[in-house]
């Protein structure tokens, strides 16, 4: 009893400390509150990042294994499509081998004889040193006898020369200018005019009047006609005026484009290809080796002049080839004709090519 009646006179004690307390608590609730939220944040935010972190890195470990896995079999392809390309280069190589191979061998026996050509050009080789040989001795015999004519040319004119001053000959009794009595002998030139004679100066012949004894013939014929002139057409402004006038009214003559037939080109074409059809050598069409064109024809091209004659001329794009397709078709109006132009000059013409 004595401890209930001592807690009823403390209920009044009791009461302002459980509001004072309860005060205290109100006014560190938010405190305590931001403190706990802070530390929930930090707790949650490493819990966060560790395993943020731990899938990062689980993902760096899977996109590693995965890239590596898809560099290796992008390499492994890129080694494969190069061991290839690599290996068909060497098979395209030692094809071309084998097709220079089988090609020189087939022209050396079958189109050129290569052994026949190395005679043959042995042959022309040894030829040729023969003709080099010949040549040789003939452009020395040319040198020789042109040194000769040349020698003779100044021989003849020393002769010459020593004929005009053989009048310098030396005497018994005086000395000539090319025997000085001072050399111990005489000069070339003494020796030539000692050898040569006097140059005898001859005068021009003259004129002898022979009297005129021809017969005068104008009284024995009188009907006699005169020769015409030398020059027919007189020199100078003495033209008749009949010449003239023939001369300003001629006809024009014809040029070599009227002359010269139309089909000239055609028939210098033909004879061009009877002749290289008479000269060609190989008359056997080329058939390819490979086996991706054996049923194909050969085409040959347009403009070459081989074994394989090209079509005619204009069977394609021209007209005059296949008449029958023209039959009821207006025909081309030319407007000027292409040769013999001149037979109708100072004529006109329509535009359909007739005569005005």
């Amino acid at each position: 009893m004595a401890r209930l009646e001592k807690l009823y006179k403390q209920v009044n004690n009791i009461k302002e400390q459980y509001f004072i307390r309860n005060r205290i608590a109100e006014e560190n609730r938010q405190k305590e509150n931001e403190a706990a939220v802070r530390i929930q944040s930090w707790f949650r935010g490493c819990q966060v990042r560790a395993y943020l972190s731990h899938l990062h890195k689980n993902a760096t470990l899977i996109q590693k294994i995965w890239r590596g896995l898809t560099a290796r079999a992008l390499f492994s392809q890129r080694v494969k499509t190069a061991y290839f390309i690599m290996k068909m280069n060497f098979y395209n190589k030692m094809a071309v081998k084998i097709q220079q191979r089988w090609r020189g061998y087939y022209v050396r026996k079958n189109v050129h004889n290569y052994y026949a050509r190395k005679r043959y050009l042995e042959r022309l080789t040894r030829k040729n040193e023969h003709i080099r040989r010949d040549l040789e001795e003939f452009a020395e015999l040319q040198r020789r006898e042109r040194e000769r004519i040349i020698l003779e040319k100044e021989e003849k004119e020393k002769n010459i020369q020593a004929e005009r001053l053989h009048f310098l000959l030396s005497t018994k009794q005086c000395p000539g200018v090319f025997n000085s009595p001072f050399r111990a002998e005489p000069d070339e030139m003494e020796l030539r005019l000692r050898k040569v004679k006097l140059l005898l100066v001859r005068s021009a012949p003259k004129e002898r009047k022979t009297p005129n004894i021809a017969p005068d013939l104008t009284n024995l014929m009188p009907n006699r006609e005169r020769l015409p002139p030398i020059h027919k057409k007189p020199q100078g402004p003495f033209r008749p005026a009949l010449e003239v006038q023939q001369q300003r009214q001629r006809p024009l003559e014809s040029s070599l484009r009227v002359t010269t037939s139309i089909t000239a080109l055609e028939e210098a074409r033909e004879e061009l290809k009877r002749q290289e059809w008479r000269t060609r050598i190989i008359d056997q069409t080329f058939l390819p080796f490979s086996n991706t064109r054996r049923n194909k024809q050969y085409e040959g091209l347009m403009h070459t002049s081989t074994p394989f004659e090209q079509m005619a001329y204009g069977t394609k794009h021209f007209r005059e080839e296949h008449k029958e397709y023209l039959k009821g078709k207006k025909p081309f109006k030319t407007v000027f004709t292409t040769c013999n132009v001149f037979d109708k000059f100072g004529r006109l013409y329509s535009n359909a090519g007739n005569i005005v």
